[in-house]
C-alpha cells in the first residue's frame, strides 16, 4: 500500500472508531443545523479533528479542505491537498440508518492520487491509488460488466440542500426510472460512488455536490475501469458538484438520457 494510503486508512478507520462508539448513543448528541436539511453533529467535527491531526501529524506542510472546518494551510505553497469528508450521511446516522461513510482524498498537483471511503457500520474499507487498481478490504474492484442500461441499478441523490436546480432533476429522474432495472437513493454519496467501483451500482449520477463528498468516489470510479465526469461527460464535476459515473458502457448512456434536461446553469 502507498505510504500515504496508508496514513489515510489509518485516519479513516480512526474516525470510524469515534463514529461506531457515537452510534451507540445517538440520543445524548449535540446536533446544530448549518442549513435547511444541512445538519452536523459533534460527531462530524471530533472524526474531522481526528483525521486532519493524523495527516499533518505526519504531512505537516500539505493543505487540507475539509467540510466543517474549512481550508488549511495554502494549496498555492503545497503540491499536496487533502480532501475530507469526515462523516458523509449525517442525517442517515443521526436517524440510526447505517448508511454513511468517511471519505478522505489526496490531491497532487491537482490530480486525485489516493483515496479512502471506509463504511465504519460494515467496516468495508474502499481504496484506491492513482494507477495501481481499486479495493474492498483486500480484494481487487472492477465496475459491472452490463451494457444493456434496461438491466441496470443505478444510484443516485435527490436535492436536500440546494433546489434551484429540482425541476431538472425530476425530468431527468422521471426518464431514467422507466428505462433502467432501478434507481437507489441510500443517501451517502462518498459510499454510492464507491459501489459503483463494486459493480454495485451500474451508473450513479446526482447535481449539487461538494468536492469533499467526491473526490475519493470518483478515483475508486476510475481505478476500477469506469468512467466519470460532469453532466456533459468533461472533467469539471469537482468544481460544479454534478456528476454522471459509471461503467463504461452505461456512461454514456446516461449521459444521452440526462443531455436533454441541461440547463445553461448545469453546463459548467
Amino acid at each position: 500500500m502507498h505510504p500515504m494510503l496508508n496514513i489515510a486508512v489509518k485516519a479513516a478507520r480512526r474516525a470510524g472508531g469515534i463514529i461506531n462508539r457515537a452510534a451507540q448513543n445517538l440520543d445524548s448528541l449535540h446536533i446544530s443545523r448549518k442549513a435547511h436539511n444541512d445538519f452536523v453533529s459533534e460527531i462530524d467535527r471530533l472524526s474531522e479533528d481526528t483525521i486532519i491531526k493524523i495527516l499533518l501529524d505526519t504531512y505537516p506542510d500539505h493543505s487540507i479542505l475539509a467540510e466543517e472546518s474549512g481550508s488549511r494551510g495554502d494549496p498555492r505553497k503545497s503540491e499536496y491537498q487533502w480532501i475530507i469528508d469526515p462523516l458523509d450521511g449525517t442525517t442517515n446516522f443521526l436517524h440510526g440508518l447505517p448508511q454513511y461513510s468517511v471519505s478522505v482524498a489526496l490531491m497532487h498537483k491537482n490530480i486525485l492520487t489516493q483515496a479512502v471511503v471506509y463504511n465504519p457500520h460494515a467496516n468495508e474499507l474502499f481504496t484506491a491509488s492513482r494507477g495501481r487498481g481499486a479495493y474492498l478490504n483486500d480484494r481487487r474492484l472492477r465496475v459491472s460488466k452490463r451494457t444493456n442500461l434496461g438491466d441496470c441499478l443505478i444510484g443516485t441523490g435527490f436535492p436536500f440542500r440546494e433546489f434551484s436546480h429540482v425541476d431538472s432533476y425530476l425530468e431527468m429522474f422521471r426518464d431514467i426510472m422507466p428505462i433502467t432495472a432501478g434507481i437507489r437513493r441510500p443517501g451517502s454519496a462518498a459510499l454510492d460512488l464507491a459501489y459503483v467501483a463494486a459493480g454495485r451500482y451500474d451508473g450513479f449520477w446526482e447535481l449539487g455536490l461538494s468536492s469533499w463528498d467526491i473526490a475519493a468516489g470518483c478515483l475508486l470510479v476510475t481505478e476500477a475501469g469506469g468512467l466519470v465526469g460532469d453532466l456533459e461527460g468533461n472533467d469539471t464535476y469537482l468544481q460544479s458538484g454534478h456528476i454522471v459515473a459509471g461503467n463504461p458502457k452505461i456512461f454514456g448512456q446516461l449521459l444521452k438520457v440526462i443531455s436533454p434536461h441541461l440547463t445553461k446553469e448545469l453546463r459548467f
